[in-house]
């Protein structure tokens, strides 16, 4: 089980893998000696046990186990015989004993009355047990943080209350003054990945580990021949996956090419199935690459495509293609947090997206006042618009200004620096611009301050629910300004089959904070894979995590 949900374990359980296999191979439950299997449970019987193991269930086991005990992806199922001839002191034993090899730690320091009352409930599970009908609502207890803050005011949230499938939606409506409370400079704690520690995913996907041992992974895309490209933005190299080992590894890893100065966005083109170029968004400008399907290395040299501006903050530059291969859009983040632009001549052609004729690229502005898109664009599949994720400004309090996803409005104006999210005056410009105010557009999606939104995709695969068809997945790489952390995840943002959204957005991956508010990961790049799971780049831990659907 989950006993204590703050590590975040989706191997932390009973360990049930494969347990009818397990009974035809071993005598006993985990090879749990005879002394434990004769132990007698002391509560049983006693309703006061069930109900008591209830609440500790709610509270503990319950986001990885699910509400009905059916296992979250890769945490084994409770019900459904798969206890069945199990004797509750041979539960009793493995909970007390763990299993370090299969991701099951001692939970010894669990007093002894709570783990039997646990075993009382788990064993009240299955066929013809109502148990999931009178559990305490779970988002509450998500995270059992050891952080002493009191809990946000909804619809804000912060990774305490981080879920898979919790649903969220903040509306113009919901945005609190300016200083209502003080900025915070409360940047990450990086911490190696304890052995426990997992990414979590909602029932019925599975997380494994893709790639390790890389070097500040960042921005991913999949080439048209199943490759896996892979931008390590530090060292300035770009990084090729191929293939799929029965592990769930990559069969090949080549780099494709070195020498860059902070690559981050990647596109091929033209768009289709035989693209001729790869093209790099560098901080300082975009290059492209000769390239033909299946290759593992550059063929050539880069060559210069555009100029961009430079220095300051938000260094990361998105490159992407309209699908008829006539535009290039590069998204280009602000150098500071506001700036008049009036005023800060180094903000040209900055806070905005831009694009070209790739034939002969002469950059200009398609949309501006958004802050720092440079994290990720898109164009959607289903309709044609280019879309954007965005880092809004900080220093306004912890619940403003949301970060935000949205698709983009050829010549609009999203408000930076001098208002935000439609008609909102920044204090620090009072006055200034009143012809833009009116002007300004309210995003689509409105997502929590400061999460700092990266890449996103569309799903266009096949193999998740029906309903995941042509959702968009993004990275929140987590806040570094909020009093408590914000983020540290990836949300399922759903378009309801239209292409649209209606302003609500969905936890799918988290777990990457500690619950002492220390963390071990930070979602950047995702893609799909050719077998339609997803990749996760995590420049945390420095890893890619692939999250695959295989639930019914």
């Amino acid at each position: 089980m989950c006993w204590n949900v703050r590590r975040r374990i989706p191997v932390v359980m009973f360990v049930f893998l494969l347990t009818a296999s397990l009974h035809a191979d071993n005598k006993n439950f985990h090879n749990a000696p005879d002394s434990a299997k004769a132990v007698k449970n002391p509560y049983v019987g006693q309703a006061d046990a069930v109900t008591a193991g209830k609440s500790l269930y709610a509270r503990n086991c319950l986001s990885c186990h699910g509400r009905s005990g059916q296992g979250t992806g890769n945490v084994p199922s409770l019900i459904d015989g798969k206890m069945e001839g199990v004797a509750p002191g041979e539960v009793f034993w493995f909970i007390t004993q763990g299993d370090k090899d299969n991701g099951m730690p001692s939970w010894a320091a669990l007093p002894e009355k709570q783990r039997w009352e646990i075993v009382s409930y788990v064993a009240t599970m299955g066929p013809g047990n109502a148990m999931g009908s009178g559990l305490p609502p779970a988002e509450p207890t998500a995270m059992k943080s050891t952080i002493k803050a009191p809990p946000p005011t909804p619809p804000f949230t912060d990774f305490r209350y981080e879920s898979p499938g919790a649903t969220h939606k903040i509306t113009v409506n919901d945005l609190p003054k300016p200083y209502a409370t003080s900025s915070a400079e409360n940047g990450p704690q990086l911490v190696a990945r304890p052995e426990s520690a997992w990414p979590v995913a909602p029932t019925g996907f599975k997380v494994e580990l893709y790639a390790a041992g890389l070097e500040n992974p960042r921005w991913m895309r999949t080439a048209p021949n199943g490759d896996i490209f892979l931008a390590e933005s530090d060292p300035g190299r770009i990084m090729v996956f191929r293939g799929m080992t029965d592990d769930g590894k990559p069969e090949q890893t080549a780099v494709f090419a070195s020498g860059l100065y902070k690559p981050y966005g990647i596109a091929f083109y033209p768009p289709g199935p035989d693209p001729q170029w790869v093209y790099i968004g560098n901080e300082n400008e975009v290059v492209r690459f000769p390239y033909h399907n299946g290759d593992l290395k550059a063929s050539g040299p880069s060559q210069h495509i555009a100029h961009l501006p430079a220095g300051g903050g938000h260094w990361t530059r998105a490159v992407e293609f309209s699908p008829d291969g006539k535009r290039m859009f590069v998204a280009v983040g602000s150098a500071s947090n506001v700036d008049d632009t009036d005023t800060h001549p180094g903000e040209k052609n900055r806070a905005d997206i831009l694009v070209c004729d790739p034939a002969n690229c002469v950059l200009s502005v398609y949309a501006y006042g958004i802050r720092n898109a440079g994290g990720g664009i898109k164009v959607s599949p289903d309709t044609g618009e280019l879309w954007c994720s965005v880092n809004e400004r900080d220093a306004l309090g912890d619940n403003l200004v949301p970060d935000y996803i949205t698709h983009v409005q050829e010549g609009g104006f999203y408000g930076w620096p001098w208002w935000y999210i439609g008609p909102h005056q920044d204090p620090r410009h009072s006055g200034k611009h009143p012809e833009l105010k009116d002007k300004a557009i309210v995003p689509d999606v409105l997502l929590q301050p400061h999460n700092a939104s990266l890449e996103f995709l569309f799903y266009e695969a096949g193999k998740f629910p029906a309903e995941y068809k042509g959702d968009i997945f993004a990275s929140e790489h987590g806040s570094w300004n909020r009093s408590v952390r914000a983020g540290y995840e990836v949300i399922r943002v759903p378009l309801h089959q239209s292409g649209h959204a209606s302003g609500e957005y969905q936890d799918f991956l988290t777990g990457f904070v500690l619950p002492n508010g220390d963390v071990w990961g930070r979602p950047v790049g995702i893609t799909t894979a050719p077998d339609g799971s997803l990749l996760v780049s995590d420049d945390g831990s420095n890893s890619i995590w692939r999250v695959s659907y295989t639930g019914k």
